[in-house]
């Protein structure tokens, strides 16, 4: 090989986390979802048992429980799985300093430069494999081949706890019977217009010409094309040095549908508060504005505008995520899910022409605000502080958990009382 490219995967992670945690579930059928309370009861993790018995990542916790009757169903605990994903990670840092992670649980190692030290490309990968395994308690899948796209097809093939190769030499025997949906960047909309072509198998994708794949799927068609004939070169990138972020984002589905524009507007202002704090910590400006929402038909709707000055300030982008609310949305059906994200980001630190029409003593009054808010929610926690009118939203039994799960809500008790901040984003 001229490279050697690992693809490490966690196997059914969250669960694994959870199992080596509580000993007493050795032995149980275990899945991992959210709370249903929330409206997040679906199946994040599930472990062998779980998953022998027919239960799938997405079910519904109903689904979950009828498909295995005996499952025992936890809570994620996503502190614990982010320090056992540092932990691996720094496992494979003792055989590369070339590592990729590509989500919580998974990571591409470029290991060409280790065989002097550790041996060839299947002792390496076992080698981490055992490691991982004898201290964390967590099993590991490994893909070895020449390219990411392999490597990670490798890893998806043999699990758990095992190390697959698929070599330069002998990828079509291995790759091209398997199904197109197998290979890295075919979702299902992808899969759908490949299908509508008879194009079924790896193999078949590899053989179409790349002309016709670039009229069918556009730019990702000959991208495509290479990865089933084993053409990729992509490099594996350190976190150190990824590209620079394009977007920040964020998103939340409400424990109730969001049904007048008051309700809308309020949780506009709620999310837009963790993007300009997000935004404010990368030191960062933003001159776009992105508001995605989802229906309750599970319909996706897409908006986004150009602001006339760069900015990180809360409100600002909350404005702009409103306008383009009722600019562009007629309430037909509830509204299930909201995100609000901006794009187009430049270092806070250059200069900006300032609009004529620019309050420059608002300016200043808001920075300061935006300031005092992320010292608050730095100190005291995301939850430490909300905006009145995303409160207001609340039944007094939400309230009284937001403020402090431990106590019950007294309905003559201020917000001031509880020992926490609360302040308007109007």
């Amino acid at each position: 090989m001229g490279r050697i490219i690992l693809h490490c995967d966690l196997n059914n992670f969250f669960a694994s986390v959870e199992c080596v945690r509580r000993p007493e579930l050795k032995g149980v059928p275990v899945a991992v979802c959210g709370a249903v309370e929330e409206r997040h009861g679906i199946c994040l993790a599930k472990n062998e048992l779980a998953k022998a018995a027919g239960v799938c990542t997405g079910d519904t916790v109903a689904t979950v429980r009828r498909k295995c009757p005996g499952v025992v169903i936890v809570q994620p605990r996503y502190g614990e799985y982010e320090q056992y994903s540092r932990t691996v990670n720094g496992i494979y840092a003792r055989f590369t300093d070339m590592i990729e992670p590509f989500g919580c649980d998974e990571s591409w190692l470029d290991v060409s430069g280790s065989t002097l030290l550790f041996g060839d490309a299947m002792t390496i990968a076992h080698r981490i494999r055992e490691t991982v395994k004898a201290e964390t308690g967590l099993t590991i899948s490994v893909g070895v081949s020449f390219n990411k796209v392999f490597a990670k097809l490798g890893s998806d093939l043999k699990k758990p706890d095992a190390v697959t190769a698929i070599p330069q030499n002998d990828f079509q025997r291995i790759v091209w019977p398997l199904s197109v949906r197998e290979l890295l960047g075919v979702g299902p909309a992808t899969l759908r217009a490949l299908e509508k072509r008879c194009i079924r198998t790896v193999g078949q994708l590899a053989i179409t010409p790349p002309e016709y794949l670039s009229v069918w799927l556009g730019k990702s068609g000959e991208m495509l094309w290479r990865h089933a004939n084993g053409l990729d070169d992509a490099p594996v990138v350190p976190k150190a040095q990824a590209a620079p972020i394009q977007t920040i984002s964020h998103g939340m589905t409400p424990r109730r549908d969001i049904k007048t524009d008051a309700e809308m507007a309020a949780f506009i202002r709620e999310l837009s508060q963790e993007v300009g704090q997000r935004l404010r910590g990368y030191g960062m400006t933003a001159s776009g504005v992105r508001l995605s929402l989802r229906d309750t038909n599970l319909v996706s709707r897409d908006f986004q505008m150009t602001l006339q000055v760069p900015t990180a300030h809360t409100e600002t982008i909350a404005a702009a995520a409103i306008r383009l609310y009722r600019q562009n949305y007629r309430w037909s059906v509830p509204i299930r899910s909201v995100s609000v994200g901006v794009f187009k980001l430049t270092d806070a630190a250059a200069p900006v022409q300032l609009s004529l029409s620019e309050n420059e003593f608002e300016y200043e009054r808001e920075t300061r605000l935006d300031d005092v808010m992320d010292t608050l929610r730095t100190r005291y926690g995301a939850h430490s502080i909300y905006s009145a009118s995303y409160l207001r939203l609340l039944s007094a039994r939400e309230s009284a958990a937001l403020i402090d799960p431990k106590r019950a809500w007294n309905p003559g008790e201020s917000f001031g009382d509880r020992g926490r901040f609360v302040a308007d984003g109007n």
